[in-house]
Parts: C-alpha cells; sequence; structure tokens
C-alpha cells in the first residue's frame, strides 16, 4: 500500500481525500498523525502558494510524498475575502463559529 501525507490539521480534508482515494489503495495520514512537525507560516499570496509550501516544506521534513492542501472561502460581494485569511477571519485562535459569525 502506498502512503501520502496530506500536509494540513483539518481532520474533515483529511477525510475526503482518503474517501477519493480508497479504491486505490492509497493509505492517507495527516500531519496530526505525525507527531512533531515544523511549523509552516501560511504567508501565501493563493491557496496555491500556501499548499505549496506546506507540501515542500513536509517533503523535505519527512522524506515521503506528500499533497498540500489549503482552501477557504472567496465571495465576490467581500471583495474576494476572506480568501487565504479564511481560517483566521475573526483572529489567530478564531474557530469555525467565531469566522462564521464574522
Amino acid at each position: 500500500m502506498t502512503g501520502l501525507i496530506v500536509a494540513t490539521k483539518n481532520k474533515g480534508k483529511v477525510r475526503e481525500i482518503a474517501d477519493l482515494l480508497a479504491p486505490v489503495d492509497i493509505r492517507v495520514v495527516s500531519l496530526l498523525d505525525l507527531g512533531v512537525m515544523p511549523e509552516i507560516v501560511e504567508d501565501g499570496l493563493t491557496f496555491r502558494a500556501n499548499a505549496a509550501k506546506k507540501a515542500v516544506i513536509i517533503a523535505r521534513h519527512t522524506g515521503r510524498l506528500v499533497m498540500g492542501e489549503d482552501s477557504g472561502l472567496e465571495g465576490d460581494a467581500r471583495g474576494g475575502r476572506p480568501g487565504v485569511h479564511s481560517a483566521r477571519y475573526a483572529g489567530e485562535d478564531a474557530d469555525d463559529e467565531k469566522n462564521n459569525a464574522r
């Protein structure tokens, strides 16, 4: 069985990706499954930039196959906000409830 690290701590995203890859027998793990990993500052201007940064840092650290993941919400009516700041829209320690309220 081939293994793939998904560079995220989002359990829902890992479950979605694992479900998609189940037919091809790829074992999917997340950063939560690996123990101590390098801290990654998501400072890219796009989701793609953040995902690529996470994949490269974790691949270099582990020497394993890694898929980067970054996602969020972009709304035309809100000028593209919150965009890459979706997870931190209501502040650095915000949860989904606080972000949604904002």
